[in-house]
């Protein structure tokens, strides 16, 4: 059994916190935390899909030039080679899931 209270932390970006929930080659799952006022850096990957799923709060996410708003329970699916960020402008943290297949390590590219 994975939670966030024994799966492998990390911080990220301004603050962020991911937790390794499924860490394998084909497939990553990892929840993910961000405070308010913060954002990821604005990338793409090559092969890997990702689906963004919002557990509390509500997250930006800018996919190819268009912005959307998730809240609870809502999700989004981006492509490989789809340039995207994700941001929290509220005043609260934001939890999410993100599922990417393949894994996205070695994967990402800046723009």
């Amino acid at each position: 059994m994975i939670s966030k209270q024994n799966a492998e932390h990390y911080v990220w970006g301004e603050n962020c916190d991911g937790w390794r929930l499924v860490d394998r080659e084909e497939c990553s799952i990892i929840h993910e935390k961000m405070p308010p006022d913060s954002r990821e850096v604005r990338h793409f990957h090559e092969k890997a899909e990702q689906f963004f799923f919002v557990l509390s709060g509500c997250l930006h996410i800018e996919l190819d030039g268009t912005e959307h708003e998730l809240h609870l329970h809502e999700g989004i699916e981006i492509p490989p080679n789809i340039p995207h960020q994700a941001m929290n402008r509220s005043a609260g943290p934001v939890e999410f899931v993100v599922i990417s297949r393949p894994n996205t390590r070695g994967d990402r590219v800046l723009v």
